[in-house]
């Protein structure tokens, strides 16, 4: 009886720490891979490193190519794209 009374505390913790910081921190993950993979040229972005430019060309699954200068563009890893500022629409079909 005594076993299980020392025990509850600790699932108490693990619960609440799972709902105030791992549950939120797997959904900001998400969204961030949500984010990146919808990623196409004309969209403006911030990467990591504080970089603002355009995305000119999206290379493959890893890469896109961003303009941060007018004929500067340098080859950026899509995980390290931070937000997209503006958003280019889809071309009509």
């Amino acid at each position: 009886m005594q076993g299980i009374q020392s025990i509850i505390p600790l699932i108490l913790v693990f619960g609440i720490m799972y709902f105030l910081l791992i549950r939120p921190q797997q959904k900001k993950l998400k969204e961030h891979q949500q984010m990146v993979a919808a990623l196409r040229r004309g969209d403006q972005v911030v990467t990591q490193g504080g970089l603002i430019g355009k995305v000119t060309k999206v290379k493959d699954d890893n890469e896109v190519e961003v303009e941060i200068a007018s004929g500067v563009s340098v080859r950026v890893v899509r995980s390290s794209i931070s937000a997209v500022t503006s958003k280019t629409e889809p071309a009509k079909a």
